[in-house]
């Protein structure tokens, strides 16, 4: 009887579907430093995203299915992985000059953690096409059509070329934007010409979520003693989104907006950085079918690049690409980013200069609708950073055309310090663009025209616009020697509203150059 219960207990056991066990043996994180602070980091950088890969170990054994957020925990720790894999020659050749003893630990540390590195990136990519296989197989088993999706390549690791190898000096608070004008004369950013969006969260209170955005996590708005303006901070996570209400991009528009770091330093990891993503809904994921993204990163312990891919119609893109840059001084300085999408062409500016000009980056016209922004790999409490000023319109292509056509262009797009006269840097591509126009036809005269919001008692604002014609009036005379006697201005205040002055995007369309043939 005994021997027929031990039977029965047995094949009960057999018929009960197993717990999921690690087929494979984990590695030791090294549990000692080396005293070599980039060796350290990448050891410790190394072993926290195989820690997060580990925990699917046996999942395709299995037939264990993934879920949305274990395919963004996976994919996510490609796009780091590779990052890390890229920096390991710019790592080994800190070791010159160390004693034999250090050296010989940090090489034994290095080799364990890039055999860390290879497993994950085996597994997360064996995860990953595994998952995809099976859509794949069901789409076809539930398609009543004829068509067929061919199989490609799911690598999201990025491979290109490695990042510089230098070493970030101390922080510092040094600004980095010059006070010579002269530096901006070349810039072409033009930003559009019909606003979509605007959210400087003026009208918002502090410590809330901003009623203009949505997420799912939480946020806050915050002010800062030495910083002007109210900002919005981004909290880090994987899957972790914040989605402004911006819906129905069309083909051409602009993005604009400041950022602000906080608590950012060489011990900040490689792979923290800052999301900018266009997609195909405004879910909390990258995207359903389409999307396209550009990653900053902020680490300040080597020249880390600047990420672009793209993703259609459910498959990888053709662009997968790192981007060699040394942005460290500019993410420490409160930059203004610039962001430009023309048909197909993506261009991002960091201040005044371009680092991204993809001309095809957006493969499929019409599909990607919504603006996301998504940050990760930040110290919780430590590492911050903030959004303000954001800014969306449609158009950005090119004013010259409108100006000899219409005899008048108005923007919003020629920026000024608050209750000041002082053009922002990032200006100043449309006045380049109306300079051209005047060197192109020597008969040409205009009248700058200047406005403002409501904000103020009328007579201030009244010196104020005229204050803002005379300084675009001397940019085109001080940069692109325009005769003085082409160039007349006027100011009317607050007179002639496009907009409600009670609304921040009312009051955005309200602060504006006009420039008239005359």
């Amino acid at each position: 009887m005994n021997t027929l219960k031990i039977i029965s207990v047995f094949v009960l056991s057999c018929l009960v579907v197993p717990e999921i066990h690690a087929q494979t043996k984990k590695l030791k994180r090294p549990t000692s430093r080396v005293g070599i602070g980039s060796v350290d980091q990448f050891v410790r950088e190394s072993f926290d995203i195989y820690d997060k890969v580990y925990m699917y170990d046996s999942y395709a054994e299995a037939g264990k299915p993934l879920d949305d957020n274990d395919i963004d925990i996976l994919e996510n720790a490609l796009d780091d992985l590779s990052l890390l894999s890229d920096s390991a020659p710019r790592i080994i050749g800190d070791l010159d000059g160390q004693s034999v003893l250090k050296k010989g630990k940090a090489t034994l540390q290095i080799n364990r953690s890039k055999k860390a590195l290879s497993y994950s990136i085996k597994t997360a990519k064996k995860l990953l096409l595994e998952n995809k296989k099976d859509e794949d197989e069901e789409e076809t088993e539930t398609s009543s059509d004829d068509d067929t999706t061919s199989d490609e390549d799911m690598d999201t690791s990025g491979e290109g070329s490695s990042d510089d190898d230098e070493d970030s000096s101390d922080a510092e608070e040094d600004i980095n934007i010059s006070d010579a004008l002269e530096v901006y004369s070349k810039f072409d950013f033009v930003p559009g010409d019909k606003l979509l969006f605007f959210d400087d969260f003026s009208q918002d209170f502090i410590g809330d979520f901003p009623s203009k955005w949505n997420t799912n996590a939480s946020g806050e708005v915050v002010q800062f003693n030495n910083v002007e303006g109210k900002w919005f901070e981004l909290r880090s996570g994987y899957g972790v989104f914040f989605v402004p209400d911006v819906e129905a991009l069309p083909e051409d528009f602009t993005v604009e907006f400041d950022i602000i770091t906080r608590g950012i330093g060489r011990q900040t990891s490689s792979t923290a950085r800052f999301h900018v993503i266009v997609s195909d809904n405004n879910s909390f994921k990258k995207g359903l079918n389409h999307y396209v993204q550009v990653s900053i990163p902020v680490g300040q312990y080597g020249a880390f690049s600047l990420r672009a891919n793209n993703y259609f119609n459910s498959r990888v893109g053709e662009v997968n690409t790192d981007i060699k840059a040394d942005v460290r001084k500019e993410v420490l300085n409160q930059p203004h980013i610039s962001i430009s999408v023309t048909k197909k062409r993506f261009r991002l500016w960091i201040n005044t200069k371009k680092y991204v000009d993809i001309p095809r980056f957006i493969q499929e016209l019409n599909v990607l609708k919504y603006l996301k922004f998504h940050i990760n790999n930040f110290k919780d409490g430590e590492e911050r950073l903030f959004i303000s000023n954001l800014k969306v319109a449609e158009g950005g292509v090119d004013l010259r055309r409108k100006l000899l056509s219409e005899g008048k262009i108005s923007t919003n797009g020629i920026l000024f310090d608050s209750g000041s006269a002082n053009i922002k840097p990032q200006s100043y591509g449309i006045i380049r663009q109306i300079s051209q126009v005047l060197m192109q036809d020597n008969s040409i005269k205009l009248n700058i025209i200047g406005h403002t919001d409501a904000d103020g008692n009328d007579e201030t604002n009244l010196k104020l616009s005229k204050a803002r014609a005379d300084a675009v009036k001397s940019a085109l005379i001080n940069i692109y020697s325009i005769s003085k006697d082409r160039l007349q201005t006027e100011g009317k205040g607050e007179t002639e509203p496009l907009g409600d002055n009670n609304t921040t995007d009312g009051k955005a369309q309200n602060r504006r150059v006009e420039f008239v043939k005359m």
